[in-house]
């Protein structure tokens, strides 16, 4: 039997039956005590606001920049507070009561005024809350107080300070904080008045104190979100009375839909206790709650229509918000969207649904909205028959199904419209006269007028989807059998766990070969389509680290330096030596390339090979440390003939042997430096550190599971390399030199090293020098940024100063130095060599 779908005119036919109540219309008697319907439902009396902990989160994070720029940018924080105090002698005169009265009386009116209020209302626990909130906000301003004085540093205590007496006092006014924590608990201020009017008698005293310089206005911001982060913690912990619709509010807004309901059945979901009694539901109703996380019930009205009705509550907006927004800045193809409150998200939520009907998709007819408290209604019918894929058997998958499934997503496509989540929950099947009828549903994280890759992406999700119920063959079978051969080669790309919901990809990693299967079976389909994965993710944590690192190590630079200390150095120390490093840094791309042509397959040109590892120098800059010259090796070495495998194996086999030597050469200095009778170059903190470090690499490999995660990650590396090491080893002197070559490269970063240091003037012993470079650059390399730039600074001047004991902003000049003379200063002549090759065509 044919899966075509309804065709356009049966949907133009029922398009007058489509249109829906108008929002807000009352039906009869909308106001009445619904005493004949039945409710069956777990009303939530508190709930915890996920708006709460973000507002939290957020002030937690606004007191530390207050205190980084009470740090650092001091003189900007003290040109506002001297531009706001300006008026302090004129408001002096004016003001005919005394500053210090008029904060005694709002510290006192205004708690007064609200447990007044919170008493005769008899609102017990949120009185008890305001109080915790407000003591809790008391005693972390005073912590506050004591870390600053105890352990900040000069500017900061400057930074958040008055000057009183002669003397620097820092001042974190406790009763804002008090104050705030409390109305923060209370409420908003168009709830009560009291409230109302606490706030504004507290922005007017927060505003005298601030330009009657009686306090500094890093102090007074920072106090300010002590009592923010303590009222949002205890609203959250403790969860605020519910807003949603319940109870007879839910009936009315039901009523103001236009419907006029006898019972509401709340259909369990995760947030529902699993022993409340009479909660049930349909698998498709099941379905629906999983798929779209609002709150559900089977509507049953006077008329005996079985009905849904989803109701979507504000206070999970945030929630939404937040995924939707990280979601788009981190793929590409997903649009930013600006639905933020809750009657955005329903509305958004009724066009996708009526996009996909009028496109001709089988969905549940939107039939009705209304509003009720902090919840939007919608009312839509129900497909009672049917039953979830996910819980269909796979005898049941018949190809007519799956042709079916295909063409729904085919008419939404034809329309522009993309699902986006397509998981085994939003499609419902269910047969009808032995002809299978397929429900698209769950449409809220759709698009409307979407993207190519928009529409991509859904056709991969439906492919994954049926591979793990059918198989990827015949999964890829349903699909070309309704869509064109250039729709099925476009899935290759998108092929990916990150292109995949969340359902799909948590049963995707119980069956992690059913990607791999698609692959080989798209390609078995058409032999032309292109698998290779697509960039969708905009960033990640290797890009992130690549940022902030370099930002870091930048920041540890311009705070360590001591431009005194550096000058005083520079003047005893010899520009010239700077010129020796820079020639040191060349000597190492000689060393490179006797290590490359020993170990080569095919005869190198010693002056060519010697070139490659000097336009490594220029890739290094859009790659992490050492895989600028692993490229460009294997790149040769192809270009010269040999196989992709046997270059692979020698590129890893110059990358093992730099890192056997270094090891090493780091192990025969340390035993050197252990067996001199001087002091050790390392503190025996730092040996001590090393210590543990080793034993618990030691005690992690006793663990069967880690030990294996060892071995996967090492064994096809040493396979790889093996078979070309014993040839290798068969010719003693490509090993020599090979060793010549690792050890002249090694040797003259050692030495460049050391002329930096005396080009500042500074001196160590060789052992010492070696020890700081071959444990600083090995440390700095272990995190991904391009050229280890940044990362190698820092962790060079971190162990220059702990191993040498020469001051951290000298320590950090000679690690710049260093890397400008072997790293920064070659790459114009990486970029000419680069061009060079590249017209010979040796690249």
């Amino acid at each position: 039997m044919s899966a075509t779908p309804a065709s356009r005119a049966d949907v133009d036919a029922g398009t007058a039956a489509d249109v829906p109540a108008p929002l807000g219309d009352a039906a009869p008697a909308a106001d009445t005590p619904p005493a004949d319907v039945e409710i069956v439902d777990v009303p939530d009396v508190r709930v915890h606001h996920p708006s709460d902990l973000l507002g939290m989160v957020l002030s937690a994070l606004g007191i530390a920049l207050v205190l980084v720029l009470a740090t650092y940018a001091h003189n900007t924080t003290s040109g506002v507070a001297e531009d706001v105090q300006g008026f302090a002698t004129l408001l002096n005169r004016i003001l005919f009561v005394p500053r210090r009265g008029l904060e005694g009386f709002v510290t006192i009116a205004v708690p007064l005024a609200v447990i007044t209020e919170l008493a005769f209302r008899r609102l017990g626990r949120q009185l008890l809350e305001g109080l915790i909130a407000a003591f809790a906000a008391v005693v972390l301003n005073v912590a506050v107080i004591w870390a600053i004085e105890t352990f900040g540093s000069e500017e900061l205590i400057i930074g958040m300070a008055i000057r009183s007496g002669g003397e620097w006092k820092v001042v974190l006014p406790g009763y804002v904080a008090l104050l705030v924590g409390l109305l923060t608990v209370v409420g908003p201020r168009g709830r009560r008045r009291t409230v109302k009017w606490s706030w504004n008698l507290l922005w007017f005293a927060v505003g005298v104190l601030l330009i009657t310089a009686g306090v500094s206005l890093p102090g007074l911001v920072v106090s300010f979100l002590i009592g923010r982060v303590t009222g949002l913690a205890v609203r959250y912990l403790s969860g605020v009375v519910s807003e949603r619709a319940y109870g007879d509010s839910l009936v009315a807004g039901v009523r103001r839909a236009g419907i006029e309901p006898v019972r509401l059945l709340r259909v369990a979901d995760e947030t529902t206790p699993q022993d409340a009694p009479g909660l049930d539901g349909d698998q498709a109703a099941r379905a629906l709650t999983r798929s779209t996380d609002h709150r559900l019930y089977e509507l049953t009205t006077r008329d005996g229509q079985e009905l849904d009705l989803v109701v979507v509550d504000g206070d999970r907006q945030v929630v939404g918000m937040l995924t939707r927004l990280w979601r788009s800045l981190r793929m590409r193809g997903i649009e930013g969207r600006s639905v933020v409150s809750l009657r955005q998200a329903a509305e958004r939520a009724a066009l996708l649904a009526y996009a996909a009907r009028a496109a001709g998709v089988r969905t549940p007819r939107l039939l009705s909205m209304a509003e009720a408290d902090d919840s939007m209604l919608l009312v839509q019918e129900r497909p009672d028959r049917a039953v979830p894929l996910g819980d269909l058997d796979s005898e049941q998958l018949t190809d007519e199904v799956l042709q079916e499934i295909w063409a729904q997503l085919q008419l939404a496509h034809d329309a522009g419209i993309a699902h986006r989540s397509l998981t085994s929950d939003v499609l419902l099947v269910e047969m009808v006269v032995g002809r299978p009828i397929v429900w698209l549903t769950s449409w809220e994280q759709g698009d409307v007028a979407s993207s190519e890759l928009a529409r991509r992406m859904d056709t991969t999700q439906l492919l994954a989807l049926l591979a793990l119920r059918v198989g990827a063959t015949r999964a890829l079978d349903s699909a070309a059998a309704v869509l064109p051969d250039e729709h099925i080669a476009a899935i290759g790309p998108l092929l990916q766990m990150i292109t995949l919901p969340r359902l799909t990809r948590d049963e995707m990693r119980v069956n992690k070969k059913v990607l791999a299967e698609l692959r080989s079976a798209l390609v078995a389909h058409l032999p032309e389509a292109d698998v290779a994965p697509q960039q969708l993710v905009r960033f990640g944590a290797r890009t992130v680290l690549t940022i902030l690192v370099p930002i870091v190590a930048i920041v540890f630079v311009i705070t360590s330096i001591n431009v005194d200390e550096i000058t005083s150095a520079l003047s005893k120390g010899d520009w010239r030596w700077t010129v020796v490093a820079f020639a040191l840094g060349l000597v190492t791309l000689f060393g490179a390339a006797l290590a490359f042509v020993a170990f080569s397959p095919v005869k190198l040109p010693f002056w060519r090979a010697t070139l490659v590892q000097t336009a490594a120098t220029f890739v290094g800059l859009a790659a992490p440390a050492g895989i600028g010259p692993a490229a460009l090796n294997l790149r040769m070495l192809t270009r010269r003939g040999v196989s992709t495998s046997l270059a692979a194996a020698t590129v890893a086999l110059v990358q093992v042997s730099q890192f056997v030597v270094t090891l090493a050469l780091l192990l025969v200095l340390s035993l050197a430096s252990g067996s001199n009778e001087s002091a050790l170059p390392i503190s025996p903190g730092v040996l001590f550190a090393i210590g543990i470090v080793a034993a618990l690499v030691a005690s992690g490999l006793l663990v069967p599971k880690v030990r294996q995660w060892v071995l996967a990650k090492t064994m096809p590396t040493l396979r790889q390399t093996w078979p070309r090491l014993i040839e290798v080893l068969g010719q003693p002197w490509r090993l020599a030199l090979a060793v010549s070559g690792n050890l002249l490269m090694t040797l003259g970063f050692i030495f460049a090293f050391d002329a930096s240091l005396a080009a500042f003037g500074q001196e160590a012993s060789l052992i010492q020098v070696a020890l700081v470079y071959l444990a600083g650059n090995t440390a700095g390399a272990l995190v991904p940024t391009p050229g280890g730039m940044g990362t190698i600074e820092l962790a060079l001047a971190t162990a220059l100063t702990t191993t040498t004991g020469i001051n951290a902003g000298i320590a950090t000049s000679v690690a710049v130095l260093f890397r400008v003379a072997t790293y920064w200063l070659r790459i114009p002549i990486g970029w000419a060599a680069m061009r060079y090759l590249q017209k010979t065509g040796e690249l």
